[in-house]
């Protein structure tokens, strides 16, 4: 997801003027006019955050997309739905879960299906809303540059990259690959989707939309696709039907 721009603090003009008044009466005070001016006009530090997190995706964007009936993208149960599937077709390859990274997760509503389905599972979700990383205990982190000292199982990834530039895509692309030792299930809605599928009304416009094979080139360098959004990390065996891909 995209930071925001960094605003200097402008300085006070009443503070300028004392400043300049002391300066003018004491010339031994005039030594330490570089010192004053810089204090003067230093960027306030107290309130300034990672540059990871960002305050875009706050309470009014997540009450607009996720919450309120009238303009909400998806529900708590259509995600339900979307993890049972993404579930079985683990269960039914084979493939064990005993780690979950959700990258982007937003209000994590994969976690609890996903938990149920792999109860012995554990489950790290990041964010770089720093309203959710608040209200949730989310790690706050962006998947260009996440680097955990482990691998997981199982990674989803559903709906982040479009809020990315190409550059930061490819390399959280990239870092999935690092990340991941088992599979993969990947979203990113794509210029043919936005047109022919979404529903433009109540959807987040301001994004980056790319080619599904823009997306495919660069997920084929670390796994393979199973079908469905579910991409198995290379190396790992499993068993597939020609027709299945």
């Amino acid at each position: 997801m995209r930071g925001e721009a960094i605003k200097r603090v402008a300085r006070h003009p009443a503070a300028a003027q004392a400043a300049s008044a002391v300066l003018q009466r004491d010339f031994s005070l005039w030594l330490l006019r570089p010192l004053v001016k810089a204090l003067i006009l230093r960027p306030a530090t107290t309130t300034q955050q990672p540059s990871m997190l960002s305050n875009r995706f706050d309470a009014t964007f997540y009450r607009r997309f996720y919450v309120d009936a009238r303009t909400r993208v998806t529900t708590r149960e259509e995600m339900a739905r979307r993890a049972a599937a993404v579930a079985a077709l683990l269960k039914y390859l084979e493939l064990p879960v005993r780690s979950i990274l959700d990258a982007g997760c937003g209000l994590g509503l994969m976690r609890a299906p996903m938990l149920r389905a792999f109860a012995a599972a554990t489950y790290t979700g990041i964010e770089v809303s720093e309203h959710l990383c608040k209200r949730y205990g989310w790690t706050p982190a962006s998947l260009a540059s996440y680097r955990p000292q482990r691998r997981f199982d199982l990674i989803l990834c559903y709906d982040v990259l479009q809020y990315l530039s190409d550059r930061d895509a490819a390399r959280a692309l990239a870092n999935l690959g690092r990340l991941c030792r088992g599979a993969l299930y990947f979203h990113a809605p794509t210029n043919e989707d936005w047109h022919a599928t979404a529903d433009r009304s109540v959807s987040d416009s301001d994004i980056h939309l790319r080619g599904a094979d823009w997306y495919r080139s660069r997920l084929d360098r670390n796994f393979i696709h199973a079908g469905f959004g579910l991409h198995i990390r290379r190396g790992v065996p499993f068993a597939q039907w020609e027709l299945e891909r």
